[in-house]
């Protein structure tokens, strides 16, 4: 197949630049387009504008990291998609009449997995301010999130996973910790399904809740039946955090974790919440709630019998470098490695940071030389394991994503090598960590749908989303008289 029938099933939708990242902070009137919702209509029944097509196409010439020790890594290799499955993957694969996609001077790698995202929260950038302590995230989050409706939820939600998309990220657990009606959760998985891309619904609790107040427990239920059939997204709970005294920000008691998460153990949804230092992994120790089922996010401040106590629970933990760099105490990567806890990695929000796991990896790679001087070893390979493979491992998608295996849905990416940070590159793992950055991503496949070819969305129309969010935004700061 020549040039000019190369990629002929991507449609051409506006680039990722600086005008379309200004959009999404200039007020344009516009109507909201999320429908009314009545009591009897289900997020599964909303209907979704059309995606990409699954075709069938080849990428060639890649130099192909397969993630899989079986399938091995290929300098210049083929990786073969029909109808969103990975068919083959090989040094050369036959592949008539297939789409070609040219891989020469990229690097073909599986989706970015991210564990740990409150996309609720993105819109709010343009009222945070770094050297303002009341405008940092904590505090605005917090107030503003209680004014919330379904309409922010849905454009908060959706111009979070357009930048998803444009950072290489094929799968992300959505971290809702502002669910204030079923409506709001309706909005954010409606978000979801439109981007096309895989991920975990994890239903939270709402702002300012008070900490006595269980969380809208009989919802679940309902949300576990709509998206039994959804192929692409999933359903779990994001826990407040657990203390003994019930007084710290969005805490609750043990008593109350027993019943909430009770709950989910019954529907048979894995559990997710924040902690912070080692008294928090024994409470929940002795109350006889750590389990397979459980992740915890924020690794901070453990002792080091907790280490063991969660690998005996076979606990996993998303850890959210560049965030947790910033706060007290140290990422105790190492610990949890040697321990054999199941670890990856995470993006946390982007309000005042960005989606860029490959940033993450770099920051990780650098805690653990200054905290160990080089004493635990922490490949670059194992940093892309952690990002992808060890991502799925961590919410149970390893049967169908995190590695290029034939059989697995395809969910993959195209980084650009002959970029100025990527040029002359030499081990490709080295490159992923170190050099690379979202601009170098060319490509997005997720369950085998081209969500981006050549920096350019084919399902999104970025401006669009990005004015919509904005006009949002400032009707919310309005209704809660935020400056």
């Amino acid at each position: 197949m020549n040039d000019r029938n190369q990629d002929q099933s991507a449609t051409a939708s506006p680039a990722i630049g600086r005008r379309a990242l200004l959009a999404a902070t200039t007020a344009i009137a516009a109507a909201s387009i999320l429908p009314r919702r009545s009591s009897a209509q289900s997020a599964a029944s909303q209907a979704s504008p059309s995606l990409p097509a699954r075709g069938e196409f080849v990428v060639r010439g890649a130099h192909v990291l397969s993630m899989d020790d079986k399938v091995g890594d290929f300098p210049a290799g083929d990786v073969h998609v029909r109808d969103g499955v990975i068919v083959a993957v090989a040094a050369s694969v036959a592949a008539a009449g297939a789409q070609v996609i040219d891989g020469k001077g990229m690097i073909c790698m599986p989706g970015l997995i991210d564990t740990h995202w409150h996309h609720w929260t993105t819109f709010l950038r343009p009222a945070l301010r770094a050297d303002d302590p009341k405008k940092t995230y904590f505090p605005v989050s917090a107030a503003v999130g209680q004014h919330y409706t379904p309409q922010d939820s849905y454009h908060s939600v959706r111009l979070s996973l357009a930048e998803a998309i444009g950072a290489g990220v094929t799968t992300t657990h959505n971290w809702a910790h502002n669910v204030r009606s079923p409506a709001h959760a309706d909005a954010e998985v409606k978000a979801m399904r439109e981007s096309g891309l895989r991920g975990r619904f994890a239903y939270g609790p709402a702002q300012g809740m008070p900490n006595d107040q269980s969380m809208d427990i009989a919802d679940w239920a309902r949300m576990k039946k709509e998206l039994a059939k959804d192929d692409m997204i999933g359903l779990g709970v994001c826990s407040r955090n657990v203390d003994a005294a019930n007084a710290s920000r969005g805490a609750i008691n043990a008593d109350m974790a027993k019943k909430e998460w009770g709950v989910a153990r019954d529907l048979g949804l894995p559990i997710t919440l924040h902690t912070n230092g080692s008294a928090n992994i024994q409470l929940l120790a002795a109350n006889n709630l750590l389990g397979k089922d459980v992740q915890l996010v924020h690794p901070l401040n453990l002792a080091p019998g907790d280490f063991e106590l969660l690998a005996k629970h076979d606990v996993r933990y998303s850890i959210s470098p560049t965030g947790e760099a910033g706060r007290t105490g140290e990422t105790q990567l190492a610990e949890l490695l040697q321990a054999g806890v199941k670890v990856s990695m995470s993006i946390d929000n982007v309000t005042a940071d960005r989606c860029d796991c490959f940033a993450c990896a770099k920051m990780l790679q650098i805690l653990n030389r200054h905290r160990t001087a080089g004493k635990y070893s922490l490949t670059t390979r194992r940093l892309v394991q952690m990002m992808t493979i060890d991502g799925a491992i961590d919410l149970g998608l390893a049967d169908k994503t995190g590695s290029l295996t034939p059989g697995k849905r395809a969910d993959l990416i195209l980084v650009k090598t002959g970029t100025p940070n990527m040029k002359q590159i030499g081990d490709p793992y080295d490159a992923l960590v170190q050099q690379a950055q979202p601009s170098d991503i060319d490509t997005v496949v997720a369950d085998g749908r081209i969500l981006l070819r050549k920096r350019e969305f084919t399902a999104f129309d970025f401006e669009k989303v990005a004015a919509e969010s904005s006009a949002a935004f400032e009707a919310l700061k309005a209704r809660a008289k935020f400056s």
